[in-house]
Order: structure tokens, then sequence, then C-alpha cells
């Protein structure tokens, strides 16, 4: 999950994962797998930027300890 600003200055926190296009037209506009379009205020390379890090840090995460 990342977090990004709609052009309204709401943030929204979106699943990275439904990502399908992203396009500068000017404004940032995110296509979502599920048909939903969402513009925000970041530009693109920073939306792609925000992927990559999240994606990242799930790859250095240390696996559950279980205690048997």
């Amino acid at each position: 999950m990342i977090s990004l600003t709609r052009l309204d200055d709401r943030q929204i926190t979106l699943n990275c994962d439904l990502i399908e296009t992203i396009e500068a037209t000017p404004d940032t506009l995110i296509a979502l797998t599920t048909g939903q379009k969402i513009m925000v205020l970041e530009q693109a390379d920073e939306v792609v930027r925000r992927v990559w890090k999240f994606k990242r840090s799930l790859l250095h995460r240390s696996p559950p300890q279980t205690h048997e």
C-alpha cells in the first residue's frame, strides 16, 4: 500500500498491486485493474518510486517467529 494525494489534497492509500498504468497528462493519472482511474498530485516517477520502496520493504521483512 502506498500513500498518495488526490488533486483536492485528500490523502489516499492505494493498493499498488492494482495499478495497471500511470500516465502524466500533465497531472498523474493512475488506471487500476478494476477500471477505476485516480488523479494524484505526485509525479509519475514519484508514484513508481513509492511502489518500488513498498515492494522492496516486503522483501526485507523477517518471517514471523513461531514458538513451538
